[in-house]
């Protein structure tokens, strides 16, 4: 029997030109949208949620090898550093 791995990363952002909890959401809507389609992969918002300019991301990904669920993540990570519209704060990625 396989055990299925599953790697979890994290990236916390600044968005410096949003101005409402409105405007946080349609930033990130089409963001996660985006990560979600093109990695195939759970993406959510998981903190500072009542906070403007604040986000945390979490992406997950399940699979037979730890180094490719490593990978799909990263590479999500690096996709979402590469198109916010403002700036990261600080990135992390687990093994499970």
């Amino acid at each position: 029997m396989s055990v299925a791995r599953v790697a979890v990363g994290t990236v916390e952002l600044h968005l410096p030109e949003v101005g409402s909890l409105k405007g946080k959401r349609h930033v990130l809507k089409g963001l996660i949208e985006r990560v979600r389609q093109r990695f195939e992969v759970a993406v959510a918002e998981v903190d500072h949620h009542d906070m403007w300019q604040r986000a945390t991301i979490a992406v997950a990904c399940v699979s037979h090898d730890s180094r490719h669920a490593n990978e799909v993540v990263s590479k999500a990570l690096d996709f979402i550093e590469s198109h916010v519209e403002g700036s990261v704060i600080d990135v992390s990625v687990e093994i499970l």
